[in-house]
């Protein structure tokens, strides 16, 4: 080979994308890695694994981007409100103003073909290079024997036959790759993000109907607690358990609009945090909605709140 590629490998902390990284140091690339946070999904996994890597990692906040493509996904969204052709494409292309950045010559991913029906199809995947903006320079090392060779392999800074063929959902492959690379700790196959989840989703929606976007630290809630729109509209986030009531206490002072609700008599219950009352009179529906759900009360106590909601 004439010179060695140099590249950032997109590291989601599975199985996959540390693969990618040894595949592409044994055909001779340096790599770093790229992972990107939100609200949705986070950087812990990926943090862990690049460590044991030993591989240098850069951690991007993705949340304007993310927030936009919800908003108005050009390839629209998957079973949930997961704009995912869109958010990877974006993804690749910041990677891509890194690598200018730096000098590299690729950004690669632990994609395997047809192992994701919608989102890693071959459509899907020439789809993504396109919007990304990066063709040419975008490897998919474990499938790249399927696909079109790269500008560093066209120029020999990468040797090709070294690359690999997988496709599918069987996962064999990977796993005796990892054990002949050393590979031991890896999660199960999963999205990790939470816009995969169709009852996130709902709240999400929800929440882009209403308040919007803009303030953060309520996107950092939506997992937080049983949610309730009231029909003036105003949202009631009500603790399931003395560590939820804790944060929800804890966040209402960094918002100043917000109002805490409590049970009436000193009883076990919930903690209400309300981002802000709409209407004059929500605030008894709050209690009353708050004491329906303190310890010792049943179902039927509770029924008149259940079209309020949110699931």
């Amino acid at each position: 080979m004439s010179a060695s590629a140099k590249g950032f490998v997109m590291m989601s902390g599975g199985l996959d994308s540390q693969l990618a990284v040894r595949v592409l140091q044994r055909a001779g690339a340096y790599v770093e890695t790229i992972c990107f946070e939100s609200p949705f999904f986070s950087a812990d996994t990926a943090v862990k694994t690049a460590a044991a890597l030993g591989v240098k990692l850069h951690v991007i906040d993705f949340t304007e981007d993310i927030l936009s493509l919800i908003k108005d996904p050009p390839h629209g969204f998957g079973g949930a409100m997961n704009p995912c052709i869109d958010c990877h494409a974006t993804m690749i292309r910041r990677a891509g103003e890194l690598m200018e950045k730096s000098g590299f010559d690729f950004v690669a991913t632990g994609e395997v073909k047809g192992q994701r029906p919608m989102s890693q199809n071959s459509q899907a995947l020439l789809t993504v290079e396109k919007t990304s903006g990066l063709k040419g320079r975008l490897i998919r090392p474990l499938s790249a024997l399927f696909l079109e060779p790269t500008i560093p392999e066209v120029e020999g800074k990468i040797d090709r036959s070294l690359l690999l063929d997988i496709s599918g959902r069987c996962r064999d492959r990977q796993i005796a790759l990892a054990k002949e690379f050393g590979i031991v700790d890896y999660p199960s196959p999963a999205g990790g993000c939470k816009l995969t989840e169709e009852s996130y989703s709902r709240r999400l929606e929800d929440l882009m109907s209403h308040e919007g976007f803009d303030d953060h630290l309520l996107l950092k809630l939506l997992s937080v607690g049983r949610r309730f729109r009231l029909e003036s509209g105003t949202s009631v986030i009500l603790g399931r358990n003395g560590e939820e009531n804790e944060l929800l206490s804890s966040r209402a002072k960094d918002m100043p609009l917000s109002q805490l609700f409590v049970p009436s008599h000193e009883v076990s219950g919930p903690t209400a945090l309300v981002p802000r009352l709409v209407a004059s009179g929500d605030d008894k529906i709050v209690q009353d909605l708050v004491d329906a759900y303190v310890k010792g009360t049943t179902e039927k106590d509770r029924e008149r709140f259940r079209p309020l909601q949110i699931l």
